[in-house]
């Protein structure tokens, strides 16, 4: 395969690719900012070895290089930083008074108070709509993991949508 070929074969690839996989990153970081950052990085990587993927699932790799990279990133920023002022949690946003929360705007706040391992399951079980077996290759643990970290944060978000819906009444 020539280069021209091998270049537009990967260009047509991330235009195909780029929004669903910048939705997967942007739900694995809660931010738009970091999550195409994240989705940049990866592709610049899975460029490199294009040849060898291309045969393949580049999109099944990509998918695992995005959960990689992000806890990757996880793990070096995540070291503890002291200061005199309280930081902002998803629990802790402040809204405008009075001003009426968005069903969404509340799922997106629930899924985003998840610890990473249960977000990135509900991610790639629910919005990627993985398998079992599929999510646990991804996240590099196994289907028992899967489906105990799955349980738990279907009942974190099932809880705090029904605080969402009672506030709401």
């Amino acid at each position: 395969m020539s280069r021209s070929t091998r270049d537009a074969d990967y260009a047509a690839f991330v235009r195909a690719a780029w929004p669903r996989h910048l939705r997967t990153a942007t739900l694995l970081t809660g931010d738009p900012h970091r999550a195409e950052e994240l989705l940049q990085d990866c592709l610049v990587k899975l460029y490199v070895c294009w040849p060898r993927v291309s045969t393949a699932d580049p999109h099944a790799y990509l998918r695992r290089m995005l959960a990689n990279g992000h806890v990757s990133r996880w793990r070096r920023i995540r070291r503890e930083v002291l200061s005199a002022d309280a930081f902002e949690t998803a629990d802790r946003i402040a809204e405008p008074t009075g001003a009426p929360r968005e069903p969404d705007d509340e799922l997106r706040r629930a899924l985003l108070a998840l610890p990473y391992r249960q977000r990135a399951v509900v991610v790639l079980r629910h919005i990627e709509d993985l398998s079992e077996k599929e999510t646990a290759a991804v996240l590099g643990c196994t289907v028992g993991s899967v489906k105990s970290q799955n349980f738990r944060a279907m009942a974190r978000l099932r809880e705090a949508l029904r605080e969402y819906q009672e506030a709401a009444l």
